[in-house]
């Protein structure tokens, strides 16, 4: 490994070690060395545009992930790029560096020698050993309060994300990983734009993202807005909670999980359960103005159903606390 390739390796395990700083351009020598020259062995993943693999960097690791050929439009790689050095929040995924290398190779082209440019455009992140949501849905002993905290873990990640101007455009399960305590973060900027700040909307031709989690005004219409990323996340919600994207009764969807919960959640979860599923099937309206305001207005409505909860809980202590306390009995009181 080059000279350049070794300080940038430093500077990599630095940023594993220190949150605070920010991605770098890294050199490919140093992408390769990390992933024994993309071996097989080191694949993690891959896409129709790409393919991940771990890189060990003694104790630690990272998640590099390689653009194939077919993705090599200079602009929309600047714009993933662009939208990545935009974010830090602990529900996206932590980016640390990117890598645009071009090198001329010679080659027979049409019966003559010729130079060609061959490049290499790869992204590197931070590992999440956990992996994706959509495994972690077809786990029939998921449990509720993990779902819950994914849910609303979610749902905090695309309020940043609105905040600070960027649509992902492309939200579903294979785009949410998790870490090693389940907390969810939103990866994946492919398809994502930046909007201006003044900006609400834009129309674009060239419709792209995933069937069944697509809004039907950005598949109709090329719309684009804040509004889209939102019926995606509703889409996600009803995943969570059924297994599947059609519609199912509130009836059968309570009846599913309270016979997987404990006598003594019951009661709380099933309420959450019933206030995610209102939230899902707002998200999933066809007229975008009928969806939630935004993903503020969703993180507003669930803490004021927590707080309503932890109210109710303490309010059943006391009552209990009171009775156990009385040294006879009162009318009315048992």
């Amino acid at each position: 490994m080059n000279r350049r390739a070794c300080s940038a390796r430093s500077d990599l395990e630095h940023m594993l070690l220190d949150e605070t700083a920010k991605p770098k351009a890294l050199p490919l020598s140093l992408l390769e060395d990390i992933t024994g020259d993309f071996s097989d062995d080191q694949q993690i993943g891959s896409g129709g545009f790409a393919v991940v693999y771990k890189g060990i960097l003694g104790d630690r690791a990272v998640a590099v992930k390689r653009l194939s050929q077919a993705y090599m439009h200079e602009k929309q790689f600047h714009r993933e790029v662009e939208c990545l050095m935009r974010v830090k929040h602990k529900n996206i995924v932590r980016f640390l560096g990117y890598c645009a290398d071009t090198q001329g190779n010679m080659g027979i082209y049409e019966g003559k020698l010729v130079m060609a440019d061959v490049q290499q455009r790869l992204l590197c992140f931070e590992y999440l050993p956990t992996g994706s949501l959509d495994k972690y849905i077809l786990d029939a002993h998921r449990e509720w309060g993990t779902c819950y905290g994914i849910i609303k873990g979610i749902c905090e990640g695309i309020q940043y994300l609105h905040e600070n101007n960027i649509i992902h455009l492309d939200l579903k399960p294979a785009n949410i990983l998790l870490d090693n305590k389940m907390i969810p973060k939103i990866t994946d900027f492919g398809m994502s734009r930046c909007f201006d700040e003044n900006q609400s909307r834009h129309i674009t031709q060239n419709i792209a993202g995933t069937m069944g989690y697509l809004a039907p005004e950005l598949l109709v219409g090329g719309i684009i807005a804040r509004s889209a990323d939102l019926y995606s996340f509703g889409v996600i919600i009803i995943v969570i909670l059924t297994g599947q994207k059609g519609y199912e009764a509130i009836e059968n969807v309570l009846e599913s999980w309270s016979d997987r919960l404990e006598k003594s959640q019951r009661r709380t979860f099933c309420k959450q359960i019933e206030v995610c599923y209102e939230i899902a099937f707002e998200c999933i309206e066809f007229n975008p103005k009928k969806r939630p305001a935004g993903a503020r207005d969703i993180i507003v409505r669930l803490h004021e159903m927590e707080s309503i909860q932890v109210c109710s809980k303490f309010e059943s202590l006391c009552i209990c606390s009171f009775n156990s306390e009385l040294p006879f009995e009162l009318p009315g009181i048992p």
